[in-house]
């Protein structure tokens, strides 16, 4: 499914919205703008009143105004200005899929969004670009690339500044800023890091280096998910401390040494490429290392990072867990949640383990409804922001109005589908490690009976 499919408006109105956003504090980690480190855009940047979104679902933000003014969203870096109480659904869209729209000698500026609402009632929208300005911008222009239903225009913009491309509203479809430039162009980096999730005890990374444009990184992060190996995002600081340029050619450095391929890339802004390029580290020892981009002309450091086995280790489906007490916790648990087991059993078919070692490991439906009757009433959360079931999904299960040990139960069966040969109990672990020690405590158990 493609980011434009996952924008595509739900026939929802804001009220129904509202009654079925995320909670306030889980907001898409990938989306928050990663403020760039550079003194002159810093310096320069206004502050505009700071209003934080709704997350809907399929990654669509939700901003409800009361009063006429300007606003900045904290999650995407998006400032409005309305003329009016106004509510404004918007989501960051990839580039990759208007590619033949940019054409030569435009290139892109920022990201891609498609915002909702009624135009009438916005005056402008700036959208933050990744460009860093500096002193050269005299020979630079700034269109707004307008994806319409007749075909694509460009249009002007009323002003630019060191972070953000003014557009007065004339209609809404998707948008984002493009520039044309006859001098060297800067972007503001960032380094992107995933570590591959296996039985294996060598490490394995792909570092992504994007420009600082939050529909590259979703892009990437996209990638990522859909690829056939399991991955962990590794969080350090992604901001590059000087600037990338198109052409130019940088080498990542490990100490200690690792195998890395390539050893060197030309950077390229690949925001309109489907395929998103990557370096591949690999290390035989999982040993603490350093990882250095360089800049091969200038041998100037651009980025670095220490990563410790603490970056990765709760993650690792290697680890041992304790064999403390829970066995006996395990047997009560299970005991108290008979009832709902005998419901289940007549209605769910149980996962074939007759194939060996390796599906001994899959959780039964036993094992699930025994797990539903301890995660509580914040079923919808947990599907959303520790399962990572889609929209579509939920809904399949409000369908009928039922128990909350029988949505969990259903919320469950929909992750165990989605992962298949991944439905193990250390998978499930790994996914559900925020939640209350009680249902840790079954978990385990679960992974004693191997």
């Amino acid at each position: 499914m493609t980011c434009a499919n996952t924008c595509v408006m739900i026939s929802f109105t804001v009220q129904e919205w509202e009654d079925k956003d995320l909670p306030k504090d889980h907001l898409h980690s990938e989306l928050n703008k990663i403020q760039p480190s550079c003194e002159h855009c810093n310096a320069e940047n206004k502050q505009n009143e700071q209003v934080t979104p709704r997350l809907l679902s399929r990654e669509q933000f939700l901003l409800k105004l009361d009063t006429e003014g300007t606003y900045q969203c904290t999650e995407t870096g998006l400032i409005f200005e309305v003329n009016r109480k106004v509510d404004i659904k918007y989501c960051v869209l990839s580039w990759s899929k208007y590619a033949d729209l940019v054409v030569k000698p435009w290139i892109v500026g920022g990201p891609l969004f498609d915002v909702k609402c009624d135009p009438n009632c916005l005056t402008s929208i700036q959208f933050p670009h990744s460009l860093c300005l500096g002193h050269h911008d005299a020979n630079m222009t700034f269109k707004v690339l307008h994806v319409k239903s007749s075909g694509a225009s460009l249009e002007s913009t009323v002003d630019h500044s060191a972070t953000h491309v003014k557009w007065h509203v004339s209609s809404l479809s998707p948008v984002g800023p493009v520039i044309q430039s006859e001098e060297t162009v800067y972007h503001h980096g960032a380094v992107i890091l995933y570590k591959a999730i296996d039985h294996n005890p060598s490490l394995s990374f792909r570092v992504y280096i994007a420009t600082n444009n939050e529909s590259f990184i979703k892009d990437i992060s996209k990638s990522v998910k859909h690829s056939s190996k399991k991955f962990m995002k590794i969080d350090k600081p992604p901001v590059c401390q000087k600037l990338l340029q198109n052409g130019k050619k940088y080498r990542l450095i490990s100490e200690p040494e690792a195998e890395i391929t390539p050893e060197e890339i030309e950077f390229v802004d690949g925001s309109l490429l489907k395929l998103k390029s990557y370096i591949e580290v690999y290390l035989e020892q999982p040993v603490e290392f350093k990882l250095l981009l360089v800049e091969m002309d200038s041998e100037e450091i651009v980025w670095k990072a220490k990563l410790r086995e603490c970056d990765w280790v709760q993650h690792d489906q290697n680890q041992n867990i304790s064999k403390s007490s829970t066995s006996g916790n395990r047997r009560r648990k299970m005991n108290s949640s008979l009832s709902d087991e005998e419901v289940y059993d007549k209605r769910m078919k149980q996962v074939d383990t007759s194939d060996g070692a390796e599906t001994r490991n899959l959780l039964t439906d036993t094992q699930l409804i025994i797990l539903a009757a301890k995660l509580g009433k914040e079923w919808m959360k947990m599907a959303i922001a520790n399962l990572e079931l889609e929209r579509s999904d939920i809904e399949d299960i409000q369908e009928k109005k039922e128990d909350v040990t029988i949505y969990n139960f259903r919320v469950l069966k929909k992750w165990q589908e989605k992962e298949q040969s991944n439905a193990t109990a250390q998978n499930l672990y790994n996914c559900l490690k925020s939640i209350s020690v009680e249902v840790q405590d079954v978990l385990k158990g679960f992974l004693q009976e191997r």
